[in-house]
């Protein structure tokens, strides 16, 4: 596992050059990933858009940063994402945020679909979720895993699963009117409790 850890962090890429790519895909009217449909397509172009908003409107409490300042090691935060998904646009310029701010924090990026095999050693309920930030430490011991949601956002996943079957559209656009709200406090909440209560500091 070490070794997959340090081959895959070896080959991630960072925030500034994620979002380069995402807006060449754009420009190019492409995608990552196996399936370059129209859908997907469109869902870059709509990414890049919420990523840019994110990165001039997210801000982190004196409270929040103080807290984060208990991880006092070096760390690597690895993510497996991929541009389409919506999930991740609203997910990925907060980690950033809280890795610019923090010293030991570094960010990678690598994109699922290239990555199958370290996608598989990190799924959610037996899926190939994304995001999913990997945290591992100076010897690329894994020490812990996040994703693909916030708690907060799962649970409203689940109560409308409950109540009509399955996601549709409208949960979809719902979901992101409640990522807007909510401006990144439930996904930093999240990350807290993991820096706060498990042995990563």
């Amino acid at each position: 596992m070490n070794k997959l850890i340090k081959n895959s962090i070896d080959k991630g890429i960072t925030y500034h050059e994620y979002s380069k790519l995402i807006e060449q895909l754009v420009t190019k009217k492409e995608t990552t990933g196996k399936e370059h449909t129209d859908a997907r397509i469109n869902l870059t172009k709509l990414n890049a858009s919420r990523m840019r908003r994110l990165d001039k409107t997210i801000i982190l409490s004196e409270k929040d940063i103080n807290a984060f300042k208990e991880i006092s090691k070096k760390q690597t935060w690895l993510v497996l994402i991929e541009s389409w998904c919506a999930d991740g646009a609203q997910t990925i310029p907060i980690l950033n945020k809280i890795a610019e701010v923090m010293p030991n924090i570094d960010l990678k990026i690598v994109l699922r679909d290239e990555n199958i095999v370290l996608m598989n050693q990190f799924l959610t309920n037996g899926t190939q979720s994304i995001p999913k930030l990997i945290i591992a430490d100076q010897h690329n011991n894994v020490l812990n895993s996040w994703g693909s949601r916030s708690k907060a956002a799962t649970e409203l996943v689940a109560a409308y699963k409950k109540e009509h079957g399955k996601i549709d559209d409208t949960f979809k656009k719902n979901l992101q009117m409640w990522y807007n709200n909510d401006k990144g406090k439930s996904i930093i909440k999240d990350i807290l409790e993991l820096t706060l209560t498990s042995p990563i500091v």
